[in-house]
């Protein structure tokens, strides 16, 4: 059984590859992320720290740009994926960085759909927008 199945969690591409997988709606009481699937996608999003905060175990990343308005640009495009994929993260803009949190809020803790989330963020980041 594949971890979207098992799960309920985010739609996987056959290959595995995060950045290519789509979010899938998410329930109160559906299953986290384990360990063992974190450690099998980890080095996907190998820039993103687990922390937890809150209580909730969260993906964190801080994107570093040259000045405000290209931070603010970032910002809105991830903003644009968020909407489109039906999955939101904490953003908080500053002076020349973002920084990004990844969770689901209605499990409080990490989802496959946060993985996909993270994975598509530096998809952006690096090659435009995703």
């Amino acid at each position: 059984m594949s971890d979207s199945e098992r799960s309920g969690s985010g739609d996987i591409d056959p290959g595995g590859q995060l950045a290519a997988g789509r979010c899938v709606p998410c329930q109160a009481g559906a299953p986290a992320v384990t360990a063992e699937e974190l450690a099998r996608y980890r080095s996907q999003i190998p820039d993103w720290t687990v922390l937890v905060d809150g209580g909730s175990r969260r993906l964190r990343r801080i994107f570093t740009f040259k000045d405000f308005a290209e931070a603010l640009d970032f910002t809105n495009r991830v903003a644009e994926l968020a909407e489109r994929e039906g999955h939101h993260p904490r953003l908080v803009l500053e002076w020349g960085r973002v920084t990004v949190d990844w969770w689901t809020h209605k499990i409080q803790d990490l989802h496959m759909n946060d993985l996909i989330m993270a994975a598509k963020t530096d998809a952006m980041y690096g090659n435009g927008p995703a």
